[in-house]
Parts: C-alpha cells; sequence; structure tokens
C-alpha cells in the first residue's frame, strides 16, 4: 500500500486530502489530548470502577461534537461514540484502566488518548462511513470488551483497531488465552499453641495448593504460564488460619489447552483441600480471553501509515505469544477483522506492567506516542473506509483464519 502521497487511482487525490486533514487534526488536538493523557495517567483507577477516566474521554468527545452512549450496554464506565453515516463502520477502541499499585504501568491513558485523537481525526477527515469510538472497561481484569461483545457492540463494525503501549513498534502481535480463578479454602481456627489439633489450617491448603501448582509447571507446555497470589493469608500468628483466599492466572496459546491447564489447576486446589482437611471453593471468569488473531491486511495499512510518520515497524512478524501477555482485544478479533499493534513508549528491554513502564507512559516518549498512536490510527481506519478492496481482504483474511 502506498503512503499518502503516492497514492492512485480514483480515489487516490481524494485519500491524500482526507489524511492530510487527519494529521491536522491530531496536530490542532495534540496539546489538549497529552493533557487527556496526563489527567488519566494521574488518576488511575481499576477494572469497571474508571468512573473519573471514562468520563474526561466522554465529555472531551462531546464537547467536540460527537453523540455518546454513556453509560453503554449496561456497562457503568463503558461508552461508544459516533461520527458519520453510513456504511460501513470503523471502530477504534479506547482502554482506561489501570494495574493495583503501579496505576497505568501498562499505558491505558495513551490508549485512551490515542484512540480520542483518531476518532476525532477521523470524523475531521469526512470520508464516506462512520467513524466509532468504544470505551471498553476492566482490560486489566474482568474482560469489558468480552462483555460487549456478548452485547452486541461489534454487530455493525466493519474493523476494530486499537494501539498499545510498549518498548517498541511492531504490527503483528500475539497474545495468550487467558482465564482467572478465584479459590477460597475454609478451615477450622484454634490457637496455634495451646490447641492445634483443634484447627484446619486453611493456609496448609493454600500451600499444599500452591507448591502443587509450582511442581506442576514443568508439566506443561512452554507457552502456557501459571502464576497467582495469596490475598488473604490469616488474621494472626497464634491462629490456625479458618479462611484464606487466592487468586490465579492461567495463560495458554489456545482455549482447548487453556482448559486443559485449568483443570489441573483445579485439581491442585482439591489436593490442598483433601490433604489438610479444609473444604475448597473456587470461581472461574465468565469470559475467558481468547487469543488474538490480527489482521494482516491491517497491520498491513497500519505499517505503512507508520512510515509515513516517521516510525519504522521493525519487526512486522507476529511476535510469539508465550512472550507476550493476554489481551480481551483477542475475543474482539475473532468476531471482526481486528488490529492491535504496539507503539513504542519507553526504551528497548522496559516491560510493561512495571512502575518503571508507568513514569515513561506521562513522559515526553509517550506524548508522541499518544499523538503518532492516534495519526497511525486515524490514517489506518480512513484506508479502511475508502477502501472497499482493503475490507474485502481484511474479511477474507478473517474468515481463512477462524475457518482453521
Amino acid at each position: 500500500m502506498a503512503p499518502p502521497e503516492e497514492q492512485t487511482g480514483p480515489t487516490g487525490n481524494t485519500l491524500h486530502a482526507a489524511k492530510r486533514a487527519a494529521i491536522a487534526a491530531v496536530d490542532a488536538l495534540a496539546a489538549d489530548l497529552v493533557a487527556l493523557s496526563h489527567r488519566i495517567h494521574a488518576c488511575p483507577e481499576l477494572a469497571f470502577h474508571e468512573q473519573r477516566s471514562s468520563a474526561w474521554v466522554v465529555e472531551f468527545l462531546r464537547h467536540r461534537g460527537f453523540s455518546v452512549e454513556y453509560p453503554y450496554r449496561g456497562l457503568e464506565t463503558a461508552f461508544r461514540g459516533e461520527a458519520g453515516s453510513g456504511e460501513p463502520c470503523v471502530a477504534v477502541i479506547a482502554e482506561y484502566d489501570a494495574l493495583p499499585g503501579i496505576g497505568h504501568g501498562c499505558g491505558h491513558n495513551i490508549i485512551a488518548a490515542a484512540a480520542t485523537g483518531a476518532a476525532l481525526a477521523v470524523a475531521a477527515a469526512a470520508v464516506p462511513g462512520r467513524i466509532a469510538i468504544i470505551g471498553s472497561p476492566a482490560e486489566e481484569a474482568g474482560g469489558g470488551k468480552a462483555l460487549l461483545i456478548e452485547r452486541g457492540a461489534f454487530t455493525d463494525v466493519a474493523a476494530a483497531l486499537m494501539v498499545h503501549p510498549s518498548d517498541r513498534d511492531v504490527a503483528l502481535v500475539g497474545s495468550l488465552a487467558m482465564t482467572q480463578v478465584e479459590v477460597r479454602f475454609h478451615g477450622r481456627a484454634s490457637h496455634a499453641a495451646a490447641a492445634p489439633w483443634h484447627g484446619l489450617n486453611a493456609l496448609d491448603a493454600m500451600v499444599t495448593a500452591y507448591n502443587a501448582i509450582g511442581l506442576l509447571r514443568q508439566h506443561i507446555r512452554d507457552s502456557a504460564r501459571i502464576h497467582g497470589i495469596i490475598t488473604e493469608g490469616g488474621q494472626a500468628a497464634n491462629i490456625i488460619p479458618d479462611e484464606v483466599a487466592g487468586s490465579f492466572m492461567i495463560r495458554a496459546e489456545d482455549g482447548d489447552y487453556l482448559d486443559e491447564v485449568k483443570e489441573k489447576v483445579l485439581n491442585c486446589f482439591r489436593a490442598g483441600a483433601q490433604a489438610t482437611g479444609c473444604d475448597v471453593e473456587f470461581t472461574t471468569a465468565e469470559a475467558p480471553y481468547l487469543p488474538l488473531n490480527t489482521n494482516p491486511a491491517l497491520a498491513e495499512a497500519f505499517t505503512e501509515n507508520m512510515r509515513t510518520l516517521g516510525r519504522q515497524v521493525t519487526n512486522s512478524t507476529l511476535m510469539r505469544p508465550a512472550s507476550m501477555g493476554s489481551t480481551d482485544m483477542g475475543n474482539v478479533s475473532l468476531v471482526v477483522p481486528s488490529l492491535h499493534p504496539m507503539i513504542a513508549v519507553s526504551p528497548p528491554g522496559v516491560p510493561i506492567h512495571t512502575a518503571e513502564f508507568a513514569i515513561f507512559a506521562a513522559e515526553e516518549q509517550g506524548d508522541r506516542a499518544v499523538l503518532d498512536g492516534a495519526k497511525a490510527l486515524a490514517l489506518t481506519a480512513i484506508d479502511v473506509l475508502a477502501n472497499e478492496e482493503l475490507r474485502e481482504r481484511a474479511w477474507r483474511q478473517f474468515s481463512q483464519s477462524a475457518a482453521r
């Protein structure tokens, strides 16, 4: 695909003008978009509690002419804004939830601001069709996009696009399927010195299960992951703990193997209960996160648009899922052609989900990612809206991958 200045064909001049208008719109909004990113960054909110962050984005959009439904599809901190008319409809996705303890260590403030800028830029370009921005809560935990899919949020969407902060620019990205398990052991309290034989130690049950999971790791595929924390471990050292809880995540390259590993983990919990005489209960997430099915046609368009902005996508091949995390954008990518590229926010080697990365998410490189991310998303959305051949190719690839 040629960059804007080299577009040919009957729509070449129109497409060139639309892309110039989109870039100019982001430039005009630059200070406000960076301020929005910083505002969200300074007020980290956890899954399904992003009241201020979502409200700020909605206010930003409404003030600039977008029609916004908020709350959306029964989720208090979800929203959908639209501009334009007719078909097709391209959606850009905003995320804005943070991580416990380290705030925006995943850079969702950048995702929200870049998506906002992209939506406004496409609207300014005035290409045929509609641009939607869907605000999705609870990406870090809870699967907001999976819930939105169940409630029909993507039924009219021709393509779904977002950009995610990273330590490098990458177009084709993989991810792991993931599910979360909450576990609780019920024992019997007793004095730990005077009458320990009267107690049933729920912490012992958890430690037994935890150690069993550690031993299980050598018997699962290299790409699978099991990790968790003890969220409640007892009240006092001289009381046999009667209530202990933990939170665990299980990941795998595909849904079938995820189910297999999950059952093995549940058996570890059962073993802990049986070994100590405690009772155990566990709940699993309603909707697991599914692996990303990144669309090559959309990735190609994004790569070319990044090049026009002076960014070189140095590794446009599919990243190994084992080196990635998980995202509910994977669920979206299995219902509509989707794009989930990475944009550099930190120097190479600084991983996401760290306090160090959270700092970069509100510094100069993060601010640049807001603006370049908004432009690259807007240019790619314009490509999809204006180019029927690209849409057909994206859907053909999507259908072929879904059939495998």
